[in-house]
């Protein structure tokens, strides 16, 4: 395979990835109707940081630890798993009746990019899916190292792309997705989702 062959091909294949619905789109949306277009994409680029991570784990040779030792998994699946039971948990009993626009403090903004970073990084799934996946679309003769931040690099962009359409389709319905009970409803609808996602991550195997 060419190297154009190799990106057209790892392309095609992390757009179908981004595509589907996932924890990461549920994050973005909920982010985005209930607190806005701004600390929504500071939670893609926490997530997008995430997928850097896990590139530089394979791209060190460290995630292919994961992928061969079941304690390694099993330890990182329940960690990902617990992190997603408390923020389901979290939304579910403390759901917001309302925000503030205009609250820009550091702190709340470097909460929404950890949130998003963690939710990825702490999803083995992800761990496995780029220490199995990556390496088929290395060229041979090519740096396994380069083409791997290459290829990670082709994934995040397909994915800030889709999440900043994700942020802006709901910028028309703002309006009505601000009101105190659709937020309540909006955020304990996702505390479900995060918590049916912990619970398939803890049931899940390899």
């Amino acid at each position: 395979m060419s190297a154009t062959d190799s990106l057209l091909a790892f392309s095609f294949a992390a757009l179908l990835l981004t595509l589907t619905p996932g924890l990461d789109t549920a994050l973005i949306l909920r982010t985005a109707c209930a607190e806005g277009g701004k600390k929504a994409f500071q939670a893609a680029l926490g997530i997008d940081a995430g997928c850097f991570i896990w590139g530089a784990l394979v791209a060190l040779g460290l995630g292919a630890l994961m992928a061969v030792s079941e304690l390694a998994y099993t330890v990182l699946k329940i960690c990902g798993a617990a992190y997603l039971s408390w923020l389901g948990l979290q939304l579910l009993i403390r759901p917001r009746s309302s925000f503030s626009q205009n609250d820009g403090s550091a702190a709340t903004q470097e909460n929404w990019f950890i949130r998003g970073m963690l939710g990825n990084v702490l999803n083995p799934k992800m761990g496995i899916f780029y220490v199995s996946f990556l390496p088929q679309f290395v060229p041979a003769e090519h740096s396994p190292l380069i083409w791997t931040f290459v290829l990670v690099s082709i994934h995040v962009t397909i994915g800030t792309m889709w999440s900043v359409t994700l942020i802006l389709s709901t910028h028309f319905a703002s309006a009505v997705l601000k009101k105190s009970s659709v937020i309540k409803v909006m955020d304990r609808a996702t505390g479900g989702l995060f918590l049916c996602f912990a619970a398939k991550l803890a049931f899940s195997t390899r």
